[in-house]
């Protein structure tokens, strides 16, 4: 019997983090040890509260049958923590929709809103799902080219306009992933303004939301005049409170996306665990002072691999924001045989910046997952390793 995959599956190559795992354990195997940048996992624990909150209410026998959907004490939790780091004004029941992570809320929602043949919009270098999402709904992606020449910001005025006649809905991402830019607001404003006159929907991903550094600005999207009537963004818990494992974020914005979504989510899932959304609420309406001294965390991390970098002869510019470091590669390499060559030469993983799309080659993403003294050595090997070549 030969067993075959869809036509949309089909179209689909393993993923590039396989891949690096599988030179990992090559390498691990080998004797070799490896210091791991690529996934973006955060090794910080969740608040002791976090945990504290899960435990107590794992413990309740009548706490392990189906949610179905986000608790009302969830939904109000989101509510304040947006007006309370956003300034932006929530109805919980309309415009809050609780997912398994904001990942599993991107890969669905393509094939909640997109027929086959629309466009979608989505940024080059971006982060994978969005474009996954976009083929599995059998949608045709228009990458916007990043770039550094224009802050990592898509140039919306040179989208053709037969483009946007097809064109349901566009993918951002700021503070991005894994260009790490920043928008602000003249930028949303301009997003707003060209999403009500192409009638298109937009998608904001904040998954960093609170990895912003140098104390820039954090600005929802949501927080634009007119970006309920146009537009959602996903955020979750798994960055922020370091609960990555546990699968739980949101959705926030136009309520009539949000039912949409929520209405495919229905025939898929049966909700996220008791314990699991009673921790959520509790991290959401915690003190939030808790948060400032994890960003500093990242900041000393940041500082210490690129200075690092810089000793070993390799420049890197400041990211800005989120838990990665985005870098163009010394001249004469790509970006595949650099990254490979990292783990089989230096004992390092990164990330290969073409698994972002086109505009990604020439860089990798790093991610600063890993203590300072640990990050200290990756750059020494780093350098090491560019000496020697």
């Amino acid at each position: 019997m030969n067993i075959n995959p869809s036509i949309k599956v089909g179209k689909f190559e393993t993923g590039i983090f396989s891949e690096l795992a599988s030179r990992k354990q090559k390498a691990m195997k080998e004797g070799r040890d490896v210091i791991d940048l690529s996934v973006g996992s955060p090794d910080l624990p969740p608040p002791d509260f976090v945990r504290d909150t899960l435990v107590t209410y794992a413990k309740d026998p009548a706490a392990y049958g189906y949610t179905l959907k986000g608790i009302p004490e969830f939904h109000d939790a989101v509510c304040s923590f947006y007006r309370q780091r956003y300034g932006v004004e929530l109805e919980p029941e309309r415009e809050v929709l609780q997912l398994m992570g904001s990942q599993d809320g991107l890969a669905h929602l393509a094939t909640a809103m997109i027929d086959p043949g629309d466009y979608v919009l989505v940024p080059d270098p971006g982060y994978p799902i969005y474009e996954a999402s976009v083929k599995l709904a059998g949608g045709v992606m228009y990458p916007m080219p990043l770039t550094e020449e224009n802050h990592f910001l898509p140039q919306l005025s040179e989208i053709p306009v037969d483009i946007l006649a097809k064109t349901k809905m566009m993918i951002l991402s700021y503070p991005g992933n894994p260009v790490t830019a920043l928008a602000d607001a003249s930028f949303f404003t301009e997003v707003v303004s060209f999403a009500k006159r192409n009638e298109i929907l937009v998608v904001h991903d904040f998954a960093y939301s609170e990895l912003i550094f140098d104390d820039h600005p954090q600005i929802s999207f949501l927080s634009i005049p007119g970006a309920k009537e146009i537009g959602i963004e996903f955020n979750s818990l798994s960055k922020t409170f370091n609960m990555a494992g546990c699968r739980i974020g949101y959705a926030v914005g136009n309520p009539d996306a949000l039912d949409i979504l929520g209405t495919l989510k229905s025939h898929i899932d049966y909700g996220v665990f008791y314990p699991i959304q009673k921790a959520a609420e509790m991290a959401l309406t915690s003190n939030l002072s808790l948060l400032s001294d994890q960003v500093k965390v990242y900041e000393s991390r940041r500082d210490a691999l690129i200075s690092g970098l810089e000793k070993g002869g390799w420049h890197v510019p400041k990211t800005a924001a989120t838990m990665f470091i985005w870098a163009r590669i010394p001249a004469g390499w790509k970006s595949r045989d650099f990254a490979y060559e990292l783990i089989e030469k230096a004992g390092v993983t990164v990330v290969p910046g073409d698994a972002f799309g086109k505009q990604g080659e020439g860089y990798v993403r790093m991610a600063l997952v890993q203590p300072e003294d640990r990050l200290i050595e990756a750059a020494e090997r780093i350098g090491a390793f560019l000496v020697s070549k």
